[in-house]
């Protein structure tokens, strides 16, 4: 029986423009946009200005390299994922995958790629759903270990999902590609202290773990010898991650349940476990009206609960704490209203921590996941809003996306040519230049 790196890798290297389904080429087309559109929303956050100081003073400046956008300057490949990564999950509105957001792994290596190296831009689409899909199959099977172990899951699968993606573009082959997902099981790793600390490494994980992804898939190409048992051997990935053994028919499947039709979008710039509550919130704030409650309970799934800074009360200096915690996103929404970025990094507002303050989080296995219920003490009685989601309900079509990118960029004062031009680029793959979205961030100076 083939090993697990060869299975997926028979699948994902047989991909194609032509043999996608058509819902999967659509669904892929929104999370480009939705990428590039929230790049160009979160430019003023300072994720991407500390990255691409770091990668020029490393890897310096290319005059035929990758841009580093909203810059323009250029640099190597490794250097554009590290720092290109970190301004599309500046604003924390990347799409989701489970617990992953491959596509602030995936979309700026690809991009890089094509630029640099000149592969034909049909390959796009193909290599970014072979990524989803490798790095979606193990995280769909596994993180419900390795989350409550301190991995992340962006982190921790990314390196083979890019691998898979860089390997796709490449045109390697079954084998090769094997090669290059074994390679990435040994450069994959990423913890969750950073949420619990309200610190930034977590910005920065994607783009290592492209740059990872895109060195196992060379490595691979220029004939590295790597183990065939790297995800399911005894001291493989599967069991050193999630103590567990992988089932023998994993992958088997691959082409029947897409990991691509699962993935989702954030609505508001806060954790993905933290939608459904802010939206709980918001239809709760319309039943109180003025009244602000003398105490809150917030009863959630465990699973998100548990998440690194999820419980997190404060104090807060820096909106990677705020956004995890689910009570600073509660009390904000409460008071405030939809969260915005001035609203998440807003740290000494006495009325939020006085909410805060108040509030009480409740692990509750009966509440399903992406569902909470919340309870408001008022001086009438309680008033209950409880808000069951599912991932359906966050899977935005392109239409939707679209949207709510031009609302942002409303607030963000981004100029509308610049969301007409990705548009215009997403409309025409296969055709068309990877200088189209590229040129997008020059719209903005």
């Amino acid at each position: 029986m083939p090993t697990l790196s060869r299975q997926i890798a028979d699948f994902t290297s047989q991909l194609s423009f032509g043999n996608l389904p058509p819902e999967v080429n659509e669904k892929a087309r929104t999370w480009i946009l939705n990428a590039f559109g929230m790049g160009l929303n979160g430019l003023d956050t300072p994720y991407a200005q500390v990255a691409r100081e770091a990668v020029l003073a490393t890897d310096g400046q290319l005059r035929e390299g990758a841009t580093l956008f909203g810059d323009g300057r250029r640099t190597t490949i490794g250097g554009a994922c590290i720092a290109n990564s970190a301004l599309f999950h500046g604003r924390a509105q990347e799409d989701t995958c489970g617990a992953a957001h491959f596509g602030t792994v995936l979309i700026p290596m690809l991009t890089a790629m094509i630029e640099v190296q000149g592969y034909p831009l049909d390959r796009l689409i193909p290599a970014l759903v072979a990524g989803y899909e490798a790095g979606g199959l193990l995280e769909n099977a596994f993180a419900g270990r390795t989350t409550p172990q301190g991995f992340r899951s962006t982190a921790t699968y990314g390196a083979i999902a890019a691998a898979a993606a860089a390997a796709q573009l490449m045109a390697l082959d079954a084998a090769t590609t094997a090669a290059a997902i074994s390679n990435a099981a040994s450069f994959s790793g990423g913890v969750l202290q950073s949420f619990a600390d309200g610190t930034d490494e977590w910005r920065y994980q994607p783009g290592v773990v492209a740059r990872n992804g895109h060195t196992a898939a060379a490595l691979a190409r220029a004939g590295s010898v790597s183990a065939p048992l790297a995800l399911e051997g005894k001291a493989g990935f599967v069991k050193s991650f999630a103590g567990t053994e992988a089932p023998d028919d994993l992958a088997a499947s691959l082409g029947r349940d897409w990991a691509t039709l699962r993935v989702t979008f954030k609505p508001f710039p806060v954790c993905a476990f933290n939608q459904t509550p802010v939206t709980a919130a918001l239809h709760l704030r319309e039943q109180l009206g003025t009244t602000v409650p003398s105490a809150v309970r917030v009863r959630m799934n465990p699973y998100e609960t548990g998440y690194a800074g999820m419980d997190a009360v404060g104090p807060f200096n820096s909106i990677s704490g705020t956004l995890m915690s689910i009570p600073f996103c509660i009390a904000t929404t409460l008071i405030h209203g939809v969260p915005n970025m001035a609203r998440m990094t807003t740290y000494d507002d006495p009325a939020v921590a006085d909410l805060i303050r108040r509030t009480t989080l409740v692990s509750d296995p009966s509440v399903p996941t992406l569902s909470a219920v919340i309870e408001a003490d008022t001086a009438s009685g309680a008033v209950v809003r409880e808000q069951r989601m599912t991932p359906a309900d966050y899977a935005f079509n392109r239409g939707a996306v679209s949207e709510m990118l031009r609302r942002i960029g409303r607030e963000q004062k981004v100029a509308p040519a610049a969301f007409d031009r990705i548009e215009r680029f997403v409309d025409r793959l296969p055709d068309g230049a990877i200088a189209d979205a590229v040129g997008a961030f020059s719209l903005l100076h």
